[in-house]
């Protein structure tokens, strides 16, 4: 699988990402705005959020979600800061808090993925750092824990729901592996060449997993190239 550099970032993170029908959102990780962009990249609206430090994207029919991964580093405080791991649940138009949940271990959150189980019933897969693992939360009960299975690798960063697996990646060893949902078992990896695009954000469409590099020089500085990058693998 290769990447390919599809769409001009519109914004200088990109952090996360979401398809969502024709749409792509966007978590500016710089901002904590989300941007959205049609099919052909075009800027269609910006959301001002109350998110911190945003990490992870994803969407339903009725609600944005947000992963707010504590104190940000990259633009000024704000008077809604919490400095805590809080996953949001926004409205979709305007971005304004509808509600707000602890994550599953009280840290930091990289990943967040909206599906739907057996019974049609919305659920939430969420990653966390302590213990490095994939939660499954029932986000109509509080974000209850319904599962969990632990994962070896560290960091980990956007979540792709596909078929029998979820897609995970591991942003300091650059890999995206997918896990079954069922046993947490790997059932198959991605590994980026040397000089490849830092995978945060993962989304898919079409059976295309998509990706954005924050291009973020952290203390993990993945910032290893001029630029913020969003594109697709293909192979």
């Amino acid at each position: 699988m290769k990447p390919v550099s599809t769409f001009e970032s519109p914004c200088k993170m990109p952090n996360g990402l979401q398809w969502f029908g024709d749409e792509l959102f966007i978590m500016d990780q710089l901002t904590d705005d989300v941007l959205v962009i049609d099919e052909t990249g075009k800027l269609l609206r910006t959301i001002n959020t109350p998110t911190e430090n945003g990490s992870g994207i994803t969407v339903d029919d009725n609600y944005l979600w947000t992963a707010s991964n504590g104190q940000s580093v990259s633009r000024p405080a704000r008077s809604t800061d919490t400095h805590l791991g809080y996953i949001y649940k926004l409205d979709k138009k305007t971005g304004k808090m509808v509600d707000r949940y602890r994550t599953p271990d009280g840290g930091g959150i990289h990943g967040i993925e909206w599906d739907k189980g057996p019974d049609g019933k919305a659920r939430m897969w969420v990653t966390a750092f302590n213990p490095t693992a994939i939660f499954l939360c029932d986000p109509n009960d509080g974000m209850k824990e319904i599962d969990c299975f632990r994962v070896s690798l560290p960091r980990l960063h956007g979540l792709a729901r596909d078929g029998d697996g979820i897609w995970c990646a591991h942003t300091t060893d650059n890999v995206i592996v997918k896990y079954n949902v069922e046993t947490g078992k790997e059932i198959d990896r991605i590994a980026m060449a040397p000089g490849d695009p830092y995978v945060h954000g993962l989304s898919i469409r079409n059976g295309e997993l998509w990706y954005a590099d924050a291009n973020f020089a952290g203390k993990h500085n993945t910032a290893t190239r001029d630029k913020p990058e969003i594109g697709k693998l293909v192979g």
